[in-house]
């Protein structure tokens, strides 16, 4: 096995917690005040966070991850963990796949996720150029980094599920995000952040050209959004990724209204049950 490999392995490993995954670890609870509407249990968290903090004390919770959920992902973010990602191996996986094949195949474009949580896979996309040695391409992180937005219901009927806008645990800051590349020794200048609600920021993105789009924002609205935005960039023979596709009926059903729009017949793959792809061979 060559080096870039060994340190590929090491990274998916270290990005999904799966180092220690029959370990007990401490993991601190952030400490962010939540949106009116939210669960008692995030109040009192709340509350409890600053009662500490204001005697220099941090909240922390004991827990351990199972390699099975490691590998499939299937985490809850209610319940913190060490990790930088939750979408688990499989998905890691097959991120590896497609960014390793554009590279090799010399498909053009940058890469780009929406939705990152704590960056943990677009560190991941990050350190795999790096491994390669590829200096052209760009790793893009579009994010509110303040949570998901709450279902504007008027437009969007089928994110009336969604109740994902009150879970504290998906709020995670630009700055903790960098730190995150940081510790990984990938932040720099390939690594760009675009912050804001993805109906203000991805427009702006229109004309790039891009080799590899993960979407992971759950909802109708912000796959739909991402969609008309990134797609019509996605350069032949480049991936379009979507995390949530087998989990939230809302975002499959954006994925099929887009791609029935604008007749996209590439076969759809599904990766573990959640998470689905395709590749792009044709333009409408």
């Amino acid at each position: 096995m060559d080096l870039a490999s060994q340190y590929l392995d090491l990274l998916e490993l270290a990005l999904s917690d799966g180092l220690h995954p029959s370990n007990s670890v401490l993991v601190t609870v952030p400490s962010v005040r939540p949106n009116r509407g939210a669960r008692a249990r995030s109040w009192l968290r709340y509350g409890a966070a600053q009662v500490l903090s204001r005697k220099g004390y941090e909240l922390a919770r004991r827990l351990s991850v199972s390699p099975s959920f490691v590998a499939e992902g299937r985490y809850d973010p209610a319940v913190p963990f060490a990790g930088e990602t939750m979408i688990g191996l499989k998905r890691l996986g097959n991120v590896r796949a497609c960014v390793e094949s554009v590279i090799q195949d010399g498909v053009p474009g940058d890469l780009i996720e929406t939705g990152v949580w704590r960056g943990g896979c677009a560190i991941f996309m990050r350190g795999i150029l790096a491994a390669y040695g590829v200096g052209d391409r760009q790793v893009w992180l579009a994010d509110s980094f303040c949570g998901l937005p709450e279902p504007d219901t008027i437009r969007y009927p089928l994110d009336d599920f969604s109740s994902l806008h009150n879970q504290l645990e998906l709020a995670v800051r630009r700055q903790d995000v960098e730190a995150n590349f940081r510790r990984y020794g990938l932040l720099d200048a390939q690594v760009q952040f675009l912050e804001g609600w993805f109906e203000n920021t991805l427009p702006s993105l229109a004309g790039h050209a891009w080799s590899v789009i993960r979407l992971d924002g759950d909802l109708y609205q912000s796959t739909i959004e991402a969609l008309e935005s990134l797609y019509p960039g996605l350069s032949l023979g480049g991936y379009c990724i979507v995390d949530d596709f087998g989990t939230y009926p809302a975002c499959r059903q954006a994925v099929e209204d887009y791609r029935i729009k604008h007749d996209i017949e590439e076969p759809i793959v599904d990766i573990d049950g959640s998470g689905a792809y395709w590749r792009r061979t044709a333009r409408p």
